[in-house]
């Protein structure tokens, strides 16, 4: 295999042109083109070691690099190296000789770090699978969205990070398989893939959930399920106060009878206008489980997308202006689900894999959210609307519902939970909203944590408060698989730092 190319010191700015780092070297790694899926997981692990290695004798800073998705700064290392992953991108099925005893291996996929969320989907479904859930976008690398406990909004379902059952994880001491107590694949598999075996339940919850702090993870076994498609129901509709108690009571069928149709959702999404959201029109969007039929081609992007393009639409219609903001925004949001699928229209009917969407760069946009308790919802909601106006209000407020999922550092920490998405122009006003959001849960005794890929205001304190023995049990695995002190240094950030994450 090629080795990794180096494109020396230069300034790089992540996808979305957010932030930018100054950077002491640029590299990328290439992919193994062996057909055995634990021969390329050697030689690419074998590279990042090489790479590790050299930064820790040259005492520089190194991060592993996905697509640069994150809005946040998670991904910079300023005069550091980053190493990009999107060229080791292949996915592999597994075979029963591969997995330990009483391991299925139907649903096993072996996923390299860098290839991107629709890639997965792509290769899941060729293997007759699907992902249990996904964010609202593909373009995300699956190690990225994982590290940074990327959700949906299936409501029987945790994070992206759920699929996960093991992990080839490279630090400079060496190339281990991380798993949990309990074997996954075989100890001849883990040889052939050049890692020596790391079972701790602990550490393989720390890195479900990585947030960049737990080393150069290369690659992944995930379980996914038989595939199965949903049905798309996408429409601007007026919600009223009852609705939003029966969200926060988790009467998704009730809210659903309403709006779609009068069976269990698989999946729910209100984005709303804060400006009047009871009476202005809601984008509402609920998917609906169906057997998978291979004679339903797939439908156009517009019928089956979140509407999350809309978001650069929005932003673009309402910088810089404070004037009838309500009236833009419904307008921006009418835009956003042009192409509605009501109930008695001609059914929409997808795999999973075609209900996700990349978008264009959002750099005007501001990211942030709030995860909470579901059952907090309804006492949260007219005080989180009035402060988030207060601040001068961003654009849109989403509500998306999921189960706890794992990892230590999951931001959905909660039995069941409502995440809050506040996106906006990227302005003053949009971080003074949030804030102010921020400030009146605190104010209310509300616990809620804060999405690590996105704006969040978080500091070491405020992270050792909201996971309390989570974030000391994160940090003692983190010791556990990296003892030497020298190689956390290589992964040490500016960012991962003031998180408290690395000292």
């Amino acid at each position: 295999m090629p080795p990794p190319r180096r494109h020396g010191p230069c300034r790089w700015v992540n996808y979305h042109g957010t932030e930018s780092a100054l950077l002491g070297d640029l590299m990328e790694l290439c992919n193994s083109e062996r057909e055995a899926g634990r021969d390329v997981l050697r030689e690419v692990a074998g590279d990042a070691l090489a790479l590790l290695r050299d930064a820790s004798r040259a005492g520089a800073r190194l991060r592993p690099l996905g697509a640069g998705w994150s809005p946040s700064p998670i991904a910079i290392v300023q005069g550091g190296w980053l190493v990009e992953t999107r060229r080791i991108n292949r996915c592999f099925g597994l075979d029963a000789d591969d997995v330990a005893r009483g391991i299925d291996p139907s649903r096993l996929m072996l996923v390299q770090a860098g290839a991107t969320v629709d890639e997965v989907n792509d290769c899941a479904e060729e293997l007759g699978l699907s992902l249990r859930t996904g964010g609202a976008s593909n373009g995300q690398t699956w190690a990225g969205a994982c590290a940074t406990g990327t959700h949906g909004s299936v409501l029987g379902a945790g994070g992206i990070q759920d699929h996960i059952r093991a992990l080839q994880v490279v630090t400079p001491s060496g190339i281990f398989w991380v798993e949990p107590h309990q074997p996954v694949m075989t100890p001849d598999f883990v040889a052939a893939t050049g890692s020596t075996i790391f079972r701790d339940d602990d550490v393989f919850a720390a890195c479900q959930v990585a947030v960049g702090a737990m080393g150069f993870v290369t690659a992944m076994v995930i379980e996914c399920v038989p595939i199965y498609m949903v049905r798309n129901i996408q429409k601007r509709a007026r919600i009223s106060r009852a609705d939003i108690t029966r969200l926060a009571q988790g009467d998704f069928r009730g809210f659903s009878r309403g709006y779609g149709l009068n069976e269990d959702p698989h999946f729910l999404q209100v984005i709303l206008n804060p400006f009047a959201p009871f009476e202005r029109d809601a984008l509402l969007r609920m998917l609906y489980l169906r057997d998978f039929d291979p004679g339903i081609p797939p439908p156009p992007r517009p019928l089956t997308g979140a509407g999350y393009d809309a978001l650069t639409l929005i932003g673009k219609a309402m910088a810089g202006i404070d004037l009838l903001r309500a009236d833009i925004l419904q307008m921006a949001m009418r835009a956003g689900y042009a192409v509605q699928r009501d109930i008695d229209d001609p059914e929409a009917i997808a795999t999973w894999g075609h209900t996700t969407e990349p978008h264009n760069p959002i750099a005007n946009l501001f990211n942030g959210s709030v995860t909470m308790a579901r059952a907090d919802l309804e006492r949260a909601f007219d005080p989180l609307i009035e402060a988030f106006l207060s601040g001068g209000g961003g654009t849109v407020v989403t509500l998306r519902f999921m189960q706890r999922a794992s990892g230590l550092l999951a931001p959905a920490r909660f039995d069941s939970n409502v995440v809050i998405d506040f996106d906006g122009p990227r302005s003053d006003v949009s971080h003074r909203s949030y804030r102010a959001v921020v400030a009146k849960l605190d104010a209310l005794g509300i616990r809620f944590t804060r999405h690590w890929g996105k704006t969040n205001d978080l500091d070491a304190a405020r992270v050792a408060r909201d996971y309390g023995d989570d974030y000391r049990r994160f940090r003692i695995a983190q010791r556990r698989l990296m003892p030497d002190s020298t190689d956390i240094a290589v992964f040490r950030s500016d960012p991962l730092v003031h998180l408290g994450l690395i000292d």
